[in-house]
Protein backbone atom coordinates (compact mmCIF):
# COMPACT_ATOMS: atom_id res chain seq x y z
CA UNK A 1 0.00 0.00 0.00
CA UNK A 2 2.89 2.49 0.61
CA UNK A 3 4.42 1.82 -2.82
CA UNK A 4 1.13 2.70 -4.41
CA UNK A 5 0.83 5.94 -2.19
CA UNK A 6 4.83 6.62 -3.12
CA UNK A 7 3.90 6.14 -6.25
CA UNK A 8 1.27 8.44 -6.84
CA UNK A 9 2.93 11.35 -5.05
CA UNK A 10 6.05 12.79 -5.69
CA UNK A 11 8.80 12.42 -2.61
CA UNK A 12 7.49 14.03 0.98
CA UNK A 13 9.37 16.85 2.77
CA UNK A 14 11.51 15.88 5.96
CA UNK A 15 9.20 17.91 7.38
CA UNK A 16 6.34 15.25 7.44
CA UNK A 17 3.58 13.96 4.73
CA UNK A 18 0.87 16.45 6.21
CA UNK A 19 2.74 19.57 7.18
CA UNK A 20 4.30 19.08 3.28
CA UNK A 21 0.90 18.46 1.58
CA UNK A 22 -1.32 21.38 3.80
CA UNK A 23 1.74 23.74 2.20
CA UNK A 24 1.18 22.30 -1.38
CA UNK A 25 -2.57 22.52 -0.73
CA UNK A 26 -2.17 25.71 0.72
CA UNK A 27 -0.24 27.52 -2.27
CA UNK A 28 -2.76 25.95 -4.58
CA UNK A 29 -5.41 27.56 -3.22
CA UNK A 30 -4.49 30.31 -3.17
CA UNK A 31 -3.42 30.39 -6.50
CA UNK A 32 -6.86 29.69 -7.16
CA UNK A 33 -8.18 32.73 -4.73
CA UNK A 34 -5.85 34.93 -6.95
CA UNK A 35 -7.14 34.00 -9.97
CA UNK A 36 -10.84 34.53 -8.63
CA UNK A 37 -10.23 37.46 -7.01
CA UNK A 38 -8.58 38.76 -10.24
CA UNK A 39 -11.89 36.99 -12.28
CA UNK A 40 -14.09 39.58 -9.94
CA UNK A 41 -12.28 42.64 -10.29
CA UNK A 42 -11.76 42.31 -14.19
CA UNK A 43 -15.47 41.71 -14.13
CA UNK A 44 -16.05 44.87 -11.85
CA UNK A 45 -13.49 47.06 -13.65
CA UNK A 46 -15.59 45.77 -17.13
CA UNK A 47 -18.60 46.59 -15.64
CA UNK A 48 -17.46 49.91 -13.99
CA UNK A 49 -15.44 51.51 -16.41
CA UNK A 50 -15.63 49.26 -19.80
CA UNK A 51 -19.38 50.78 -20.07
CA UNK A 52 -18.40 54.25 -19.42
CA UNK A 53 -15.44 53.76 -21.89
CA UNK A 54 -18.24 52.25 -24.16
CA UNK A 55 -20.56 55.14 -23.71
CA UNK A 56 -17.94 57.84 -25.74
CA UNK A 57 -18.60 55.94 -28.83
CA UNK A 58 -21.12 56.67 -31.11
CA UNK A 59 -21.89 52.91 -31.34
CA UNK A 60 -23.78 50.33 -29.01
CA UNK A 61 -21.49 47.66 -30.69
CA UNK A 62 -19.09 47.88 -28.17
CA UNK A 63 -21.63 47.91 -25.18
CA UNK A 64 -23.52 44.64 -26.72
CA UNK A 65 -19.69 42.73 -27.44
CA UNK A 66 -18.94 43.74 -23.36
CA UNK A 67 -22.42 42.87 -22.54
CA UNK A 68 -21.78 39.05 -24.26
CA UNK A 69 -17.78 38.46 -23.59
CA UNK A 70 -17.68 39.33 -19.62
CA UNK A 71 -19.18 35.89 -18.04
CA UNK A 72 -16.46 34.15 -20.23
CA UNK A 73 -13.43 36.08 -19.33
CA UNK A 74 -14.79 35.27 -15.71
CA UNK A 75 -14.67 31.74 -16.25
CA UNK A 76 -11.45 32.20 -18.68
CA UNK A 77 -9.54 33.50 -15.49
CA UNK A 78 -11.33 31.04 -12.77
CA UNK A 79 -9.99 28.11 -15.22
CA UNK A 80 -6.62 29.40 -15.88
CA UNK A 81 -6.25 29.13 -11.85
CA UNK A 82 -7.80 26.02 -11.08
CA UNK A 83 -5.70 25.00 -14.05
CA UNK A 84 -1.93 26.51 -12.50
CA UNK A 85 -3.01 24.88 -9.31
CA UNK A 86 -3.69 21.92 -10.28
CA UNK A 87 0.01 21.62 -12.17
CA UNK A 88 1.54 22.80 -8.86
CA UNK A 89 0.32 19.96 -6.95
CA UNK A 90 3.35 17.37 -6.38
CA UNK A 91 1.10 14.91 -8.12
CA UNK A 92 2.36 12.17 -10.08
CA UNK A 93 2.87 13.02 -13.39
CA UNK A 94 0.18 10.53 -15.37
CA UNK A 95 -2.23 12.41 -12.93
CA UNK A 96 -0.86 15.92 -13.94
CA UNK A 97 -1.12 15.68 -17.12
CA UNK A 98 -4.81 14.03 -16.92
CA UNK A 99 -5.94 16.65 -14.83
CA UNK A 100 -4.17 19.73 -17.13
CA UNK A 101 -5.16 17.72 -20.16
CA UNK A 102 -8.53 18.18 -19.22
CA UNK A 103 -8.31 21.78 -17.79
CA UNK A 104 -6.72 22.73 -21.21
CA UNK A 105 -9.53 21.62 -23.39
CA UNK A 106 -11.88 23.54 -21.33
CA UNK A 107 -9.62 26.64 -21.61
CA UNK A 108 -9.77 26.04 -25.22
CA UNK A 109 -13.43 25.88 -25.49
CA UNK A 110 -14.15 29.01 -23.32
CA UNK A 111 -11.86 31.12 -25.47
CA UNK A 112 -13.54 30.04 -28.56
CA UNK A 113 -16.96 30.21 -27.07
CA UNK A 114 -15.57 34.08 -26.11
CA UNK A 115 -14.49 34.54 -29.64
CA UNK A 116 -18.03 33.12 -31.11
CA UNK A 117 -20.19 35.86 -28.75
CA UNK A 118 -17.83 38.14 -29.98
CA UNK A 119 -18.30 37.47 -33.67
CA UNK A 120 -21.67 36.63 -33.11
CA UNK A 121 -22.79 40.11 -32.13
CA UNK A 122 -20.71 41.67 -34.16
CA UNK A 123 -22.86 40.40 -37.06
CA UNK A 124 -25.77 41.06 -35.55
CA UNK A 125 -24.95 44.65 -35.08
CA UNK A 126 -24.23 45.03 -38.86
CA UNK A 127 -27.43 43.35 -39.86
CA UNK A 128 -29.61 45.25 -37.28
CA UNK A 129 -28.06 48.76 -38.93
CA UNK A 130 -28.60 47.90 -42.51
CA UNK A 131 -31.98 46.04 -42.86
CA UNK A 132 -33.12 48.17 -45.57
CA UNK A 133 -29.92 48.64 -46.83
CA UNK A 134 -29.90 46.51 -50.48
CA UNK A 135 -25.80 46.87 -51.03
CA UNK A 136 -25.37 45.11 -47.73
CA UNK A 137 -22.31 42.40 -48.27
CA UNK A 138 -24.61 40.15 -45.35
CA UNK A 139 -28.25 40.13 -45.98
CA UNK A 140 -30.13 38.95 -42.69
CA UNK A 141 -31.57 35.69 -44.16
CA UNK A 142 -27.46 34.63 -44.04
CA UNK A 143 -27.40 34.93 -40.56
CA UNK A 144 -27.87 31.22 -39.41
CA UNK A 145 -25.55 30.62 -42.50
CA UNK A 146 -23.04 32.49 -40.48
CA UNK A 147 -23.23 31.38 -37.53
CA UNK A 148 -23.11 27.40 -38.58
CA UNK A 149 -19.79 28.71 -40.91
CA UNK A 150 -18.18 30.39 -37.90
CA UNK A 151 -19.01 27.86 -35.38
CA UNK A 152 -17.58 25.15 -37.94
CA UNK A 153 -14.20 27.09 -38.43
CA UNK A 154 -13.95 27.36 -34.62
CA UNK A 155 -14.81 23.83 -34.17
CA UNK A 156 -11.90 22.61 -36.54
CA UNK A 157 -9.42 25.52 -35.51
CA UNK A 158 -9.78 24.61 -31.20
CA UNK A 159 -9.59 20.71 -32.46
CA UNK A 160 -6.29 21.90 -33.99
CA UNK A 161 -4.90 23.40 -30.91
CA UNK A 162 -6.01 20.77 -28.64
CA UNK A 163 -4.54 18.02 -30.85
CA UNK A 164 -0.82 20.53 -31.32
CA UNK A 165 -1.15 20.08 -27.43
CA UNK A 166 -0.91 16.65 -27.24
CA UNK A 167 1.38 15.93 -29.64
CA UNK A 168 -0.77 14.88 -32.25
CA UNK A 169 0.47 14.85 -35.84
CA UNK A 170 -1.88 17.72 -37.27
CA UNK A 171 -0.77 17.11 -40.87
CA UNK A 172 -1.67 13.80 -41.07
CA UNK A 173 -4.90 14.52 -40.33
CA UNK A 174 -5.31 17.40 -42.29
CA UNK A 175 -4.25 15.14 -45.19
CA UNK A 176 -6.81 12.60 -44.26
CA UNK A 177 -9.48 15.20 -44.23
CA UNK A 178 -8.37 16.55 -47.31
CA UNK A 179 -8.96 13.06 -48.85
CA UNK A 180 -12.08 12.42 -48.06
CA UNK A 181 -13.41 16.27 -49.05
CA UNK A 182 -12.48 15.06 -52.17
CA UNK A 183 -13.76 12.14 -52.42
CA UNK A 184 -16.98 13.71 -51.05
CA UNK A 185 -16.67 16.70 -53.50
CA UNK A 186 -16.68 13.95 -56.23
CA UNK A 187 -19.73 12.31 -55.14
CA UNK A 188 -21.60 14.90 -54.29
CA UNK A 189 -20.90 17.55 -56.99
CA UNK A 190 -24.42 18.48 -58.36
CA UNK A 191 -25.42 19.30 -54.26
CA UNK A 192 -22.00 21.23 -53.87
CA UNK A 193 -22.68 23.19 -56.92
CA UNK A 194 -26.62 23.78 -55.65
CA UNK A 195 -25.04 25.07 -52.33
CA UNK A 196 -22.17 27.30 -53.76
CA UNK A 197 -24.88 28.73 -55.88
CA UNK A 198 -26.98 29.22 -52.60
CA UNK A 199 -23.99 31.62 -50.90
CA UNK A 200 -24.00 33.24 -54.61
CA UNK A 201 -27.46 34.22 -54.65
CA UNK A 202 -27.28 35.39 -51.06
CA UNK A 203 -24.26 37.47 -51.35
CA UNK A 204 -25.14 38.74 -54.82
CA UNK A 205 -28.66 39.56 -53.69
CA UNK A 206 -30.24 39.29 -56.96
CA UNK A 207 -33.75 38.92 -55.09
CA UNK A 208 -34.74 39.17 -51.69
CA UNK A 209 -37.21 36.98 -49.28
CA UNK A 210 -40.45 38.30 -50.42
CA UNK A 211 -39.92 39.74 -53.95
CA UNK A 212 -41.96 39.30 -56.79
CA UNK A 213 -39.66 37.47 -59.65
CA UNK A 214 -40.60 36.18 -63.24
CA UNK A 215 -38.67 33.33 -64.25
CA UNK A 216 -37.31 32.41 -68.05
CA UNK A 217 -40.20 30.16 -68.10
CA UNK A 218 -42.56 33.04 -67.92
CA UNK A 219 -43.63 31.68 -64.27
CA UNK A 220 -44.37 34.24 -61.46
CA UNK A 221 -44.21 34.12 -58.26
CA UNK A 222 -42.74 35.41 -54.57
CA UNK A 223 -39.80 33.95 -52.44
CA UNK A 224 -40.54 32.29 -49.55
CA UNK A 225 -37.42 30.98 -48.68
CA UNK A 226 -33.74 30.98 -50.05
CA UNK A 227 -32.00 27.84 -48.84
CA UNK A 228 -28.13 26.02 -48.88
CA UNK A 229 -29.76 23.59 -52.06
CA UNK A 230 -32.68 25.03 -53.39
CA UNK A 231 -35.20 28.28 -53.62
CA UNK A 232 -38.41 28.32 -52.84
CA UNK A 233 -41.04 30.34 -54.93
CA UNK A 234 -44.87 30.77 -53.95
CA UNK A 235 -46.50 31.05 -57.32
CA UNK A 236 -50.03 33.33 -57.78
CA UNK A 237 -52.15 30.06 -58.05
CA UNK A 238 -50.89 29.18 -54.57
CA UNK A 239 -48.19 26.51 -55.50
CA UNK A 240 -44.90 25.80 -53.87
CA UNK A 241 -42.23 25.78 -56.83
CA UNK A 242 -38.62 24.41 -55.44
CA UNK A 243 -35.76 25.51 -57.91
CA UNK A 244 -32.13 23.88 -57.42
CA UNK A 245 -30.21 27.29 -56.87
CA UNK A 246 -27.93 26.26 -59.92
CA UNK A 247 -30.28 26.70 -62.31
CA UNK A 248 -31.40 30.43 -60.90
CA UNK A 249 -27.81 31.30 -61.06
CA UNK A 250 -27.56 30.45 -64.67
CA UNK A 251 -30.56 31.86 -65.93
CA UNK A 252 -32.40 35.33 -66.69
CA UNK A 253 -35.04 36.34 -64.10
CA UNK A 254 -36.55 39.95 -63.51
CA UNK A 255 -37.45 40.97 -59.98
CA UNK A 256 -40.92 43.26 -60.14
CA UNK A 257 -39.48 44.80 -56.73
CA UNK A 258 -36.18 46.17 -57.83
CA UNK A 259 -35.13 49.30 -57.88
CA UNK A 260 -38.32 49.82 -55.80
CA UNK A 261 -41.78 47.66 -55.44
CA UNK A 262 -43.57 49.97 -57.73
CA UNK A 263 -45.19 48.46 -60.97
CA UNK A 264 -46.33 50.01 -64.47
CA UNK A 265 -49.01 48.48 -65.88
CA UNK A 266 -49.97 48.56 -69.95
CA UNK A 267 -52.91 48.36 -71.92
CA UNK A 268 -53.39 47.81 -75.34
CA UNK A 269 -56.42 48.47 -77.35
CA UNK A 270 -57.74 49.52 -80.54
CA UNK A 271 -60.14 52.15 -82.09
CA UNK A 272 -61.76 52.66 -85.16
CA UNK A 273 -60.48 53.94 -88.26
CA UNK A 274 -61.88 57.19 -88.37
CA UNK A 275 -61.50 58.06 -84.52
CA UNK A 276 -59.92 61.46 -82.71
CA UNK A 277 -56.93 59.81 -81.82
CA UNK A 278 -56.10 62.94 -79.38
CA UNK A 279 -59.36 62.36 -77.73
CA UNK A 280 -58.79 59.18 -77.31
CA UNK A 281 -55.25 59.50 -75.75
CA UNK A 282 -56.90 62.24 -73.62
CA UNK A 283 -59.96 59.96 -72.76
CA UNK A 284 -57.51 57.09 -71.86
CA UNK A 285 -55.41 59.43 -69.11
CA UNK A 286 -58.71 60.57 -67.56
CA UNK A 287 -59.79 57.34 -67.64
CA UNK A 288 -56.60 56.01 -65.69
CA UNK A 289 -56.64 58.75 -63.41
CA UNK A 290 -60.32 57.73 -62.40
CA UNK A 291 -58.94 54.91 -60.49
CA UNK A 292 -57.87 55.46 -57.04
CA UNK A 293 -54.76 52.63 -57.02
CA UNK A 294 -53.29 54.43 -60.34
CA UNK A 295 -50.68 56.89 -59.05
CA UNK A 296 -50.46 60.32 -59.88
CA UNK A 297 -46.79 60.35 -60.27
CA UNK A 298 -45.78 59.51 -62.59
CA UNK A 299 -49.03 59.87 -64.18
CA UNK A 300 -50.53 58.00 -67.10
CA UNK A 301 -49.50 58.19 -70.59
CA UNK A 302 -51.39 57.40 -73.91
CA UNK A 303 -49.83 56.82 -76.80
CA UNK A 304 -50.60 56.08 -80.59
CA UNK A 305 -48.38 52.98 -81.33
CA UNK A 306 -49.04 51.69 -84.70
CA UNK A 307 -51.79 51.37 -87.51
CA UNK A 308 -53.16 48.05 -87.27
CA UNK A 309 -55.27 45.60 -89.78
CA UNK A 310 -58.68 46.84 -88.56
CA UNK A 311 -57.61 49.18 -85.47
CA UNK A 312 -55.47 52.09 -84.59
CA UNK A 313 -53.42 50.70 -82.04
CA UNK A 314 -53.03 52.55 -78.78
CA UNK A 315 -51.45 51.59 -75.58
CA UNK A 316 -52.14 53.55 -71.86
CA UNK A 317 -49.39 53.32 -69.24
CA UNK A 318 -50.00 53.86 -65.50
CA UNK A 319 -47.79 52.90 -62.58
CA UNK A 320 -49.67 51.60 -59.15
CA UNK A 321 -47.89 51.73 -55.72
CA UNK A 322 -47.13 47.71 -55.26
CA UNK A 323 -46.56 45.35 -58.08
CA UNK A 324 -49.21 43.26 -55.78
CA UNK A 325 -52.26 45.53 -56.97
CA UNK A 326 -50.89 45.80 -60.42
CA UNK A 327 -53.35 43.05 -61.74
CA UNK A 328 -57.05 44.24 -59.90
CA UNK A 329 -55.98 47.63 -60.69
CA UNK A 330 -55.86 46.85 -64.56
CA UNK A 331 -59.16 45.06 -63.80
CA UNK A 332 -60.68 48.70 -63.11
CA UNK A 333 -58.69 50.73 -65.44
CA UNK A 334 -60.13 48.52 -68.37
CA UNK A 335 -63.77 48.14 -67.11
CA UNK A 336 -63.70 51.44 -67.01
CA UNK A 337 -62.12 51.99 -70.70
CA UNK A 338 -65.10 49.88 -72.31
CA UNK A 339 -67.87 52.14 -70.00
CA UNK A 340 -66.33 55.89 -71.23
CA UNK A 341 -65.46 54.59 -74.44
CA UNK A 342 -69.39 53.55 -75.32
CA UNK A 343 -70.71 56.78 -73.24
CA UNK A 344 -68.15 59.22 -75.55
CA UNK A 345 -69.30 56.77 -78.78
CA UNK A 346 -65.80 55.77 -79.48
CA UNK A 347 -65.74 52.56 -81.59
CA UNK A 348 -63.17 49.21 -80.54
CA UNK A 349 -63.46 47.40 -84.33
CA UNK A 350 -63.92 43.62 -84.80
CA UNK A 351 -61.05 42.16 -86.93
CA UNK A 352 -62.08 42.82 -90.44
CA UNK A 353 -61.19 40.98 -93.38
CA UNK A 354 -62.26 42.19 -96.77
CA UNK A 355 -62.80 39.24 -99.36
CA UNK A 356 -63.18 39.82 -102.81
CA UNK A 357 -64.25 37.43 -105.52
CA UNK A 358 -63.99 37.85 -108.78
CA UNK A 359 -66.53 36.33 -111.62
CA UNK A 360 -64.03 33.91 -113.41
CA UNK A 361 -64.59 34.23 -117.22
CA UNK A 362 -64.89 30.81 -119.49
Amino acid sequence: MLDIIQGLFRPLDTDGPILFWAKEILGALLILAIFWMLAQLIVMALDKWGKRLASFTSTDLDDRILHRITPHVSRLLVTSGIYLAIRSLPLHEKLILVFSGVLFIVLVIIVFNLIYHAFDELLQWYIAGRQHDTDALISRHMIPIAEKITMLFLMGAALIVILKHFNYDIFSLVTALGIGSLAIGMAAKDTLAHMISGFTLMLDQPFRIGDRIQLSGGQVGDVAGIGLRSTKIKTMDNQLLIIPNSDLCNTMLINQAFPDVRAKGRINIGVAYGSDVDRVKALLVATALEVEDVLRDPAPEAYFVSFGDSALDMSLFFWVEEYSRLFDTTDKVNSLIIRRFTENSIEIPFPIRTVIMEKGTN
